[in-house]
C-alpha cells in the first residue's frame, strides 16, 4: 500500500503555496547544495545525495511528476500539490508519496527531501508514519 507525506503551509510558513515547478526548483536547490557540499568534500556527493532523475508522464504535467532512481536502491518518490480545506480555512500542500514499488531507500530519501522542504519553507510535515513535525513558528 502507498503511504503519504504531507508538507502543509500553514500561518507563519514562508509561502502560501507552491506550484510544480517551485517543487522541482527546491529541489534542484537541494541538488546543488549537495554538490557543492560535494566539491568541498573532494567526493561526487550529489550522486550519493540525489540518486534520481525527474521526470513526467505525458497529459500529466500540471498535476504531479516522479523522481526515478538511477540505481538498483532506489525506484520512484511522487510528488503532487494541492489543497485541503480545513474549517474556514484552505490550506495548501505538497504531496509526497512512495508507491509499491518503493524501497527502503526512497523511504529514507523521501523523508530527507521532506526534512528539508519543510526547514527551508517553515512548514508543518506530516511524515509518512503520522507523526508531525513543526518548523513554522507558533505560539
Amino acid at each position: 500500500m502507498s503511504q503519504s507525506a504531507y508538507i502543509k503551509f500553514v500561518q507563519g510558513s514562508a509561502v502560501d503555496a507552491l506550484s510544480l515547478s517551485e517543487v522541482k526548483d527546491r529541489l534542484n536547490r537541494y541538488k546543488e547544495q549537495t554538490g557543492l557540499t560535494g566539491q568541498q568534500l573532494d567526493w561526487d556527493y550529489a550522486e550519493a545525495a540525489f540518486p534520481y532523475t525527474v521526470e513526467t508522464k505525458s497529459g500529466e504535467e500540471d498535476r504531479w511528476f516522479y523522481l526515478k532512481g538511477t540505481t538498483p536502491q532506489y525506484n520512484y518518490i511522487m510528488f503532487g500539490v494541492g489543497t485541503e480545506t480545513n474549517g474556514e480555512k484552505t490550506v495548501s500542500h505538497v504531496q509526497v508519496v512512495l508507491p509499491d514499488t518503493a524501497t527502503h531507500g526512497d523511504k529514507s530519501k523521501a523523508n530527507e527531501l521532506c526534512k528539508y522542504m519543510a526547514k527551508q519553507l517553515q512548514a508543518e510535515l506530516k511524515m509518512f508514519n503520522g507523526r508531525t513535525i513543526y518548523f513554522n513558528p507558533r505560539k
